[in-house]
């Protein structure tokens, strides 16, 4: 029976890769977008980690990860006839299968490693995989995606290096410190989860130093590599190997100094030390965070998740998805209730929890974005877009449409002044953009992309051109929740909830204006 179910759930997990659902920007920002520039050749936006003197963000890690499908990709996609124009959305597709597969099959494997006791394995794999946050957040191109796999392997390295008490363990060894650097270039936050299952390893090295060298001497010239990969990516020009050692760029130490400074913290949101301990794991975890609480199995995979939620609490900015890492160690840490009926509640709450949460953000948040892209990409005239109320659009997905397409990222700009940009770059009205599809004849078009449940707009919907600004609608995305659009104060929770999900939906209206054509 339980062998049916894991079956389910993983075409449940399937399934939530393959929605379109659009959780964070930096799914995009820090990883697909930066590799498919370099590999494709698509126009694509670096953002700010990627552009300052000292940049943040290693590209070493996402080689590996994206840009070895995306070349596989690509080699296939030639091999098989095409020419070599890759459509960027075959290329999106392509990833979150990637994840998945990375999911199943690196996070699984590792719940099988870890938990030794075959009953609490079978629950500890079943409870990893009911988790809306397996379905959703590592199926997704995140960087904490990634660091979940690399933490969990971490762990399980370690074990086999220490119970190995009859010989080195230098393969383990030599892996480890492989993984642990790319782990560093990932994520500065990676040996958090580490300093307490570490410890384990002192003993160990001391009486095989041998196992000690070769992980150093591994770890050494994993950095070297990593240090040339990032220096020839953010160097104006070709690098060589003095430039390397004079001037070489190492992004965890300027990630470190970056985040390590309240100032810059709070340009980003700033949180009480109690942020993880109280919402944000609650929020991942659901009726699992009662059994962390209740009925905590300890092991050393608890230990882990409890250094990184406690050096991580020491850091203001603190967003739920930093703890990715420690849901799988959690959950194959708690132990079910005994109570029958205890158990048989829990079991409800767990699904309903689970089931909400994954159709919530595995479908319907901000789930209308990238259908979007596809859309603008396909639009013939289309110049100008302004994006409104939404989150920032990946423009790689525009397949090279943005070499004459302007996207205008403007978030949570007032609505006045969306109605001065719009009535900048809007069009005059012709005759054309009264016919059925005839506008994309056009040389020119702006469009307007924003939430329906932007209700400031309504007004100016209904104008037939006759006067100021003509609003068309020509798409629209019903999968599509703005959760940055809640207004509980003003509007009060029935009539937010009511416009937000009542009128879910991502609308694309092509924008002309009244001209004097004298």
């Amino acid at each position: 029976m339980w062998r049916r179910t894991y079956l389910f759930l993983l075409l449940v997990r399937l399934w939530f890769a393959l929605s379109p659902s659009y959780l964070h920007p930096d799914e995009n920002f820090q990883g697909p977008e930066v590799i498919a520039g370099q590999i494709f050749s698509y126009p694509v936006r670096h953002t700010w980690e990627f552009t300052g003197d000292n940049p943040i963000r290693s590209v070493f890690p996402l080689w590996p990860v994206y840009g070895l499908p995306m070349l596989l990709l690509r080699w296939l996609w030639i091999g098989h006839g095409n020419d070599g124009d890759i459509p960027p959305i075959a290329v999106f597709w392509t990833l979150r299968v990637l994840m998945f597969v990375l999911s199943f099959v690196l996070e699984d494997w590792a719940i099988h490693e870890l938990v030794h006791s075959p009953r609490h394995r079978r629950v500890a794999v079943m409870l990893v995989a009911s988790s809306y946050v397996t379905w959703t957040y590592q199926t997704h191109t995140f960087s904490n995606a990634i660091e979940t796999l690399v933490v969990a392997w971490s762990l399980v390295l370690i074990e086999r290096i220490v119970e190995d008490t009859h010989k080195p363990s230098l393969i383990a060894s030599t892996v480890l410190g492989v993984v642990a650097v790319f782990g560093i270039f990932n994520r500065i936050t990676f040996p958090a989860f580490l300093l307490i299952p570490g410890i384990r390893l002192i003993p160990h090295f001391l009486h095989r130093p041998s196992s000690f060298a070769v992980m150093a001497l591994a770890g050494l010239i994993t950095v070297f590599v990593a240090v040339a990969v990032d220096t020839a990516f953010y160097a104006p020009e070709a690098v060589s190997l003095t430039a390397l050692f004079s001037r070489p760029v190492i992004t965890p130490l300027n990630n470190l100094r970056y985040n390590i400074s309240p100032e810059n913290l709070a340009e980003h949101g700033l949180h009480p030390w109690y942020q993880h301990l109280l919402f944000n794991i609650p929020q991942l975890l659901g009726p699992a965070a009662l059994l962390l609480v209740a009925r905590p199995h300890l092991s050393l995979r608890l230990y882990s998740a409890i250094s990184g939620i406690f050096v991580l609490s020491i850091f203001q900015h603190q967003e739920a998805r930093f703890l990715l890492p420690t849901v799988p160690l959690i959950l194959s840490s708690v132990q079910l209730p005994r109570n029958r009926k205890i158990m048989q509640i829990w079991t409800v709450a767990w699904i309903v929890f689970n089931a909400a949460l994954g159709i919530l953000m595995g479908i319907y948040h901000q789930g209308g974005i990238v259908p979007g892209q596809v859309f603008m990409s396909n639009q013939p005239d289309a110049t100008q877009a302004i994006w409104w109320k939404t989150y920032s659009p990946p423009i790689w997905l525009l397949n090279g449409k943005n070499e004459v397409l302007t996207t205008h990222d403007v978030m949570g700009l007032p609505g006045e002044q969306v109605l001065e940009q719009l009535t900048e770059l809007a069009t005059c009205d012709s005759p054309l953009d009264r016919r059925r599809k005839e506008y994309l004849k056009e040389k020119q078009g702006t469009y307007l992309i924003a939430p329906a449940s932007a209700t400031w707009i309504d007004p100016y919907l209904p104008n037939k051109g006759l006067q100021g600004l003509r609003f068309r609608e020509v798409w629209r995305y019903q999968q599509h929740f703005n959760l940055d659009d809640l207004d509980w104060g003003e509007d009060g929770v029935w009539n937010t909830l009511t416009r937000v999900v009542g009128r879910r939906g991502l609308v694309a209206w092509r924008v002309t204006k009244s001209c004097d054509r004298r």
